[in-house]
């Protein structure tokens, strides 16, 4: 596996490749990997001839009150992960050399503001630039991105349709522990009895896609959820949601596929996790 560090490197490389006639496949992460993570990157084995994987852990997704500080970066064991699953190239920039006076942003508009939005003011605006800016440098023909992270996946797909970038975003399923919790990096900040408690959310979640199914009202859904998570474990939901699942529009009562978001902190660790639903 190739270690890039700089741009202009990377867009050589990327060209090369292109000129070869290989597909490349792209996954960007901000490092700590995790089953989620890998497969990913295997998906995009099996799709691509190159796969190019980043680890940039990117500052300007981080709110002003949030971990960036101490957001995991185990790069050796990273790394080892990614030679040991074949990738071909760790693309590995530091902040400096991914933002030098940078005085541009993407911006989603309203749907950067609903979900995580609300709480993470200009998070997705950070994420946008930064999955805008990896994929002018590696120009990827596939990128893959995780259903964990529907809303920024959501996002991301509009963008790269509106901006016109050359790239199919691949979407891939959310990896879960045996007890159904999603996978997470943030899953290492539980204690014991929160992790224990931790699947209630998906457990919440199936509940939740079952009353949709019959019909019941979006706002009683909403509210029975958010009670039985806050009143059978220790979290704290900060949002219990449904909207249309390809636009996150608001549900009408024409919406037949939708989704249900769910935001919960268990102690200062906020998980995420949303599941498919149908009427």
């Amino acid at each position: 596996m190739k270690t890039i560090k700089k741009i202009k490197e990377m867009n050589k490389e990327s060209g090369q490749l292109r000129s070869g006639k290989f597909t490349i496949g792209f996954v960007p992460t901000m490092g700590a990997l995790h089953a989620g993570h890998i497969s990913l990157v295997r998906k995009a084995k099996k799709m691509t001839d190159k796969v190019i994987v980043s680890i940039f852990v990117n500052p300007i997704q981080f709110g002003a009150n949030e971990d960036f500080s101490k957001y995991p970066r185990p790069i050796k064991a990273d790394m080892n992960i990614l030679k040991r699953e074949g990738a071909d190239i760790l693309f590995l920039p530091s902040a400096n050399e991914m933002y030098r006076e940078r005085i541009t942003n993407i911006s989603a508009e309203k749907y950067s503001s609903i979900l995580c939005g609300m709480t993470r003011k200009n998070h997705f605006d950070g994420v946008l630039t930064v999955v805008a800016k990896l994929f002018n440098i590696v120009s990827p023909d596939f990128a893959f991105f995780g259903e964990k992270d529907y809303q920024q996946l959501t996002l991301v797909k509009r963008m790269a349709s509106d901006l016109n970038f050359n790239v199919k975003i691949v979407q891939c399923p959310i990896v879960r522990e045996k007890d159904k919790l999603a996978i997470s990096s943030r899953n290492i900040y539980l204690s014991d009895k929160e992790r224990r408690e931790a699947p209630i959310i998906y457990n919440t979640l199936s509940f939740a896609k079952r009353l949709f199914k019959e019909g019941v009202k979006i706002d009683e859904i909403e509210r029975i959820s958010k009670k039985i998570i806050e009143s059978d474990s220790s979290g704290r939901v900060d949002y219990i949601k449904i909207y249309e699942d390809k636009t996150l529009n608001e549900v009408t009562s024409k919406s037949r596929h939708c989704r249900i978001f769910a935001a919960v902190y268990f102690n200062r660790t906020r998980l995420i996790d949303n599941m498919g639903a149908e009427r």
